[in-house]
């Protein structure tokens, strides 16, 4: 009956992540479209990604906060129902003006909604069984790409991207399942968590800073190398990724990576398996720049998402461990906030540096570089150790 309950949380706060991941995929599929049918230039194009990341920014902070104040259900409720009025608002946007207003206010529930249920998820569980859980919440992200592949190649030809997207906005009608079986992490009424906790202890300063710059690294290079792959590869004249073949690929090999690492979640240290996974980010990267066939473009592709995608999960499952309960959506949300500047800005340095000529494996190895970077972040400076409830949270809420 306990599995049970546990398997059942696990698919609630999942599903939330496959609509995240659903929504965030559409977008991709969906811009070329709204290029050519509004005549868009590529700097009008490129505003719509960013618009989206600074609402993510925007989000990550103010639910982080808001899950400590009032309640992670009451909040994850809420960013589900802010996306999907969004993608119902987006059905009926007449310009690209409209369309990326609409897409800031879907960004601010899209980034609220994952610091908020790996927080839920991390209240739940306790040691090895949280980071599992964790991990593999977090797989669905990939689920929600694979659906969105299916609806992009398979029903958006048929019946337009508006009505594609509208079918996505039925979360809404997800939220009211949420409100009958999602549990909730009661308020402590004597703390008011506030971002001036963070930066004023010493402990969470360090760990807020540590992890968000883990982050940050993470989504630059993850969005600076998924959003620009297909269009660095057409560059080299390899078709193959315009396929439905190339992205279901690139979609199923995530999942492995995300289920190798909640089974190491049980035999070695989240640390050790971080670092596994960046080291592995970083030789498939590095295959990928060198690939010179089909097949090499499909091998180091897969990789490249199994390894990416598992280390995602991976910084998922340490993340929200590392602060005590009356301030972990706080502390989540503020470390995703960094490092969704991250995702702002790898694409746009991506398109600076091909605007200048840079080899493939010039923009590559500065992927590399910042991997690097992140695990000797990783190895020196982040503890792998759950933070307590205590820790003077109360005491400085209170001053």
């Amino acid at each position: 009956m306990q599995l049970l309950k546990e398997y059942r949380l696990l698919a609630i706060i999942g599903t939330a992540w496959l609509f995240d991941a659903m929504d965030v995929a559409m977008l991709s599929f969906i811009m070329p479209l709204i290029k050519t049918e509004w005549h868009l230039a590529p700097a009008q194009l490129g505003l719509v990604g960013a618009t989206t990341s600074m609402g993510m920014v925007v989000g990550a902070m103010i639910c982080g906060i808001l899950a400590d104040r009032i309640g992670r259900k009451h909040v994850l409720i809420l960013t589900l129902a802010l996306f999907s009025i969004g993608n119902l608002l987006l059905t009926v946007t007449p310009n690209i003006t409209a369309f990326i207003a609409v897409r800031f206010l879907t960004g601010i529930g899209l980034g609220g909604e994952l610091p908020v249920a790996a927080t839920l998820v991390a209240d739940s569980y306790q040691g090895t069984k949280r980071s599992k859980m964790l991990v593999l919440a977090d797989s669905f992200w990939a689920i929600g790409w694979i659906v969105a592949s299916l609806l992009a190649f398979w029903v958006m030809p048929v019946i337009g991207w508006r009505l594609t997207v509208l079918i996505t906005a039925v979360t809404i009608l997800y939220t009211l399942l949420l409100r009958r079986h999602l549990p909730d992490t009661p308020v402590e009424p004597q703390t008011r968590p506030s971002y001036k906790i963070l930066w004023r202890t010493p402990v969470f300063r360090q760990k807020t800073l540590l992890l968000g710059t883990l982050w940050f690294i993470v989504m630059l290079t993850y969005y600076g190398m998924f959003l620009w792959l297909p269009s660095l590869l057409v560059m080299r004249g390899f078709s193959i990724v315009h396929s439905f073949s190339y992205t279901l690929l690139m979609s199923l090999a995530q999942l492995p990576g995300y289920y190798l690492a909640a089974y190491l979640m049980g035999k070695i240290s989240r640390k050790s398996v971080l670092t596994i996974y960046l080291s592995g980010t970083i030789v498939s990267a590095l295959a990928f720049s060198l690939a010179s066939s089909n097949f090499a473009v499909l091998m180091s592709g897969a990789w490249l998402s199994f390894f990416d995608l598992g280390a995602w999960g991976t910084l998922i499952a340490l993340t929200p461990s590392q602060f005590p309960q009356a301030i972990r959506g706080t502390g989540m949300g503020a470390a995703q906030s960094i490092g969704r500047i991250g995702a702002m800005i790898g694409p746009y340095v991506v398109g600076v540096l091909l605007q200048m000529k840079t080899p493939l494996t010039g923009i590559f190895g500065i992927f590399l570089v910042l991997l690097l970077l992140g695990i000797t972040i990783l190895t020196l400076g982040v503890q792998d150790v759950d933070a307590q409830r205590k820790e003077g949270v109360t005491g400085e809420a209170n001053s």
